[in-house]
């Protein structure tokens, strides 16, 4: 379904999404609500939404080609960005650059966080999960 760039503001409220998971659980148990993409709102050039993670929950080793901007909203994590130890708080932004490996090894509290893409549409993001043999592997 083609759905035309809108020229106009949008308003979109999170709490009419229901969230998304990944079909495939080793990908993690993080959820998700994607506020804008092209696929399913009048938008184009940008794919936004809200990550959220509870105690215990994943989100495995991946990159994509496209940077990625996390901003914190409530709770705390630790994103692991290309090797490195990122805390991610409300208020804070973390910019990831596109091929980064990234992920989130295991949320201690309940998270969530924005999150943006410069593409149309989240299915033209190419996630490319780590396989667990893989040596950038914690």
């Amino acid at each position: 379904m083609t759905i035309p760039a809108v020229s106009q503001p949008l308003r979109i409220d999170q709490a009419d999404i229901a969230p998304a998971q990944w079909d495939n659980p080793a990908r993690g148990t993080i959820t998700w609500k994607t506020l804008m993409s092209g696929d399913v709102t009048a938008t184009d050039s940008l794919v936004c939404g809200i990550a959220i993670m509870q105690a215990g929950d994943t989100f495995a080793l991946h990159s994509h080609p496209q940077a990625e901007v996390y901003f914190g909203l409530e709770g705390a994590v630790d994103v692991w960005i290309d090797g490195v130890t990122y805390p991610l708080t409300a208020g804070v932004a973390l910019f990831i650059p596109g091929g980064a490996v990234h992920g989130v090894l295991r949320a201690s509290g309940p998270v969530r966080w924005f999150y943006t893409f410069a593409v149309d549409r989240f299915d033209a993001i190419a996630y490319t999960f780590l396989p667990p043999e893989d040596p950038r592997m914690p």
